[in-house]
């Protein structure tokens, strides 16, 4: 599975590519260099966690299986029927962790790192989330107790997860019946977005018609601002995926009742105790606020040197990814480690925290023993 992630890197750059030449053809580029590094590097990051956590990935799938599954007939599975199911399956199952996701507060924490971007592009879509696997691989064993055999669970997975792919951008108008079933550029514009009437709104993955079974669709009808309602504006990865736990873990501290210390981390993203809200507020929400987008100006020496490390970590990354089975589980573990501060490091520059004779200094150190544990 690891490699199949390797093979299709190319297609997603060509198409990236593809996309930008596009926009720059039409004067509407939507990419900007420290954004899509930015992106870029949470979709690294997240594949190579994703190979140091296959317990969460597919490991306690694997094991409800063989106790739970109710049918597990092969001709069925086999079959185009049953390969329909499981993706429908995934997507419905999907669809509620997707929802849980924006209404509960500790996993927006999670899933708040893909909307970070105040961009929508292919690279947006590619910003996946790290820490989601800990908390979601429970709304998807429902599929291992109907009997989706564990193997045919992971590829219906990649192919609702490669499916959304192409919905991240903001070059395709809206597509008529295709809108009021799928999930299209036109509905999932409008589940990025921070406009009051789109927020937390169209979670399907493939299929828009959960939303509107749901009560949660939403129709484009106003331009959307991208982002998060608290802007990251910041390219730093540890602060995009550690940071938004800081404000829950801050309120859970400070409030007075113990019932209102464990609610603060399931209600809605934003809820707050009363005590803590006196304590310490916060300014509402301006959209004309979210419409400011982070992109500080850089030296053209600071986007060489972001991109030449970023293309070294893309090497290590893919390498690591290929022979990711044959490797210790310690040994992936180091590369994480080093991936971490790699990727830190690049957005240190993007944000002109670190001077770049320290930055390539750190990079040549942290990318020679990355090849060190590779070879």
């Amino acid at each position: 599975m690891h490699r199949l992630v390797v093979l299709v890197v190319p297609v997603f750059a060509l198409l990236m590519a593809c996309e930008f030449a596009w926009g720059w053809l039409k004067r509407r580029n939507t990419y900007r260099f420290s954004d899509t590094l930015g992106s870029l590097s949470q979709g690294l990051l997240s594949q190579v966690l994703a190979v140091c956590t296959q317990l969460f990935q597919i490991g306690l799938y694997a094991m409800v299986y063989p106790v739970f599954a109710i049918w597990t007939r092969p001709t069925f599975w086999d079959g185009a029927i049953g390969w329909i199911v499981a993706v429908l399956l995934f997507d419905f199952c999907d669809y509620w962790l997707h929802r849980a996701g924006h209404e509960s507060a500790v996993f927006w924490a999670a899933h708040s790192v893909h909307h970070q971007s105040q961009q929508f592009n292919f690279s947006t879509a590619l910003r996946q989330e790290s820490m989601v696997a800990f908390l979601g691989w429970a709304f998807y064993l429902p599929m291992a107790v109907v009997g989706v055999p564990p193997e045919q669970f992971g590829i219906a997975g990649l192919i609702v997860l490669v499916y959304q792919f192409w919905i991240h951008t903001e070059h395709i108008g809206k597509l008529g019946w295709f809108d009021r079933v799928f999930s299209s550029p036109s509905n999932h514009r409008v589940h990025h977005a921070v406009n009051d009437g789109y927020v937390d709104r169209n979670y399907g993955g493939m299929l828009v018609v959960w939303d509107r079974m749901f009560g949660t669709f939403a129709e484009e009808n106003e331009r959307a601002v991208y982002g998060t309602r608290k802007a990251l504006a910041s390219f730093d990865p540890l602060r995009a995926i550690l940071g938004p736990y800081a404000p829950l873990v801050r309120d859970s501290w400070h409030t007075r009742k113990w019932r209102d210390k464990l609610a603060v981390w399931f209600k809605p993203p934003g809820w707050r105790p009363a005590d803590v809200a006196a304590r310490f507020p916060e300014a509402p929400f301006s959209l004309d606020e979210a419409m400011h987008i982070h992109d500080p100006a850089l030296t053209r020496a600071q986007v060489v040197s972001a991109s030449v490390h970023f293309i070294g970590w893309i090497g290590v990354t893919l390498a690591f990814l290929w022979v990711a089975d044959d490797l210790a589980f310690r040994t992936g573990f180091e590369l994480l480690a080093l991936a971490v501060a790699g990727f830190w490091a690049i957005g240190a520059v993007l944000d002109s925290r670190i001077r770049l004779r320290w930055a390539w200094c750190v990079q040549c150190a942290l990318l020679a023993f990355s090849v060190a544990l590779l070879a």
